[in-house]
């Protein structure tokens, strides 16, 4: 399968990072290359740099920026590695301080689609659902190994399943009589852990929740997020942009509270007249309310529905 990306928001984006033409960006999750492409466009001497920790991405990519770039002629860096890390990353090709990054969470529509890499409940294929498949952690290894208290936990907190209890449960009685394999066996176990009657009411997949917890807890999504987001405010020029794309509440309630933290990070009690900390503000938000797809985006890419945009830009050191 060839791999596609839809890029989400691609104008609202564009339009957030405010780019400069000879300007130093970052695609930390760059996918297909779907806006990074369009970020290349807009550079003229400048240079961009992709970051991606699967190796189908980069690879599909490579070939779509260099040959973009043949009428550019920016500096391109596209470099394997999660963007947790940017800051060693960024310094590995000697880039210290960056106008702007974009970060598109989630998975892609690559991933969901090719059914042999695990992520989808639609189709039977092994339980897999890493991002990076070099990694030895699988889901496969999670539901079969882990213990079911633990199971539940990942399921409650990175998926919000009311049912999470239940469905440990059901798993920690099924891996006694067979190993589960596949993404099929999951969603039948699924299926005999709601009663159809508690099953949400607007015709979402019962596995859905679930599906989602898993895939963020083998991929390590959430916990090392807050520091990332930090690492890069840090690596921003001043009045460089960071825009990110979040697809679900665990991740923007992060996003959201780090950005209103960076934006007033003072520490004194509210009594108190004046500020004495003397901690400043790091960043502005550029809008109050996530961005979310217009009703011409959703018609062409449903996947898009879920979706929300938050950008901040750096504040001058003295502001």
């Amino acid at each position: 399968m060839e791999f596609e990306h839809k890029p989400v928001l691609l104008d609202e984006c564009l339009e957030g990072l405010n780019i400069r033409p000879q300007g130093v960006y970052v695609d930390g999750t760059l996918g297909g290359a779907g806006h990074s492409m369009e970020i290349l466009k807009r550079l003229d001497g400048g240079e961009l740099i992709g970051i991606d920790r699967d190796q189908d991405a980069l690879r599909a990519a490579t070939q779509r920026l260099n040959a973009l770039n043949q009428a550019h002629g920016a500096g391109l860096h596209i470099l394997r590695g999660n963007f947790h890390d940017v800051r060693a990353l960024l310094s590995s090709v000697g880039i210290e301080k960056i106008d702007g990054m974009l970060l598109d969470l989630g998975v892609s529509s690559y991933q969901l689609d090719a059914r042999e890499r695990g992520f989808s409940y639609h189709a039977d294929a092994p339980l897999d659902m890493r991002m990076d498949q070099s990694q030895p952690l699988t889901a496969r290894e999670i539901v079969n190994t882990w213990d079911a208290q633990e199971i539940a936990r990942i399921l409650r907190d990175y998926g919000e399943e009311k049912w999470a209890v239940q469905i440990a449960r059901v798993i920690e009685d099924r891996r006694k009589l067979r190993p589960i394999e596949t993404t099929g066996d999951l969603v039948d176990i699924i299926d005999a852990s709601i009663p159809r009657k508690f099953r949400a009411k607007d015709g979402s997949h019962p596995a859905r929740r679930s599906f989602q917890a898993l895939r963020i807890a083998v991929n390590d999504e959430l916990a090392p997020l807050e520091a990332a987001l930090e690492d890069i405010v840090d690596l921003l020029k001043p009045g460089g942009r960071l825009c990110v794309i979040a697809f679900h509440s665990l991740e923007d309630r992060i996003v959201k509270n780090c950005f209103k933290r960076l934006q007033n990070p003072c520490t004194c009690p509210p009594r108190l007249p004046v500020c004495v900390c003397g901690k400043k503000p790091v960043i502005r938000l550029i809008n109050r309310k996530p961005i979310t797809a217009g009703e011409e985006e959703l018609k062409q890419n449903p996947r898009a529905r879920s979706a929300t945009l938050r950008v901040a830009e750096k504040l001058e050191e003295d502001s």
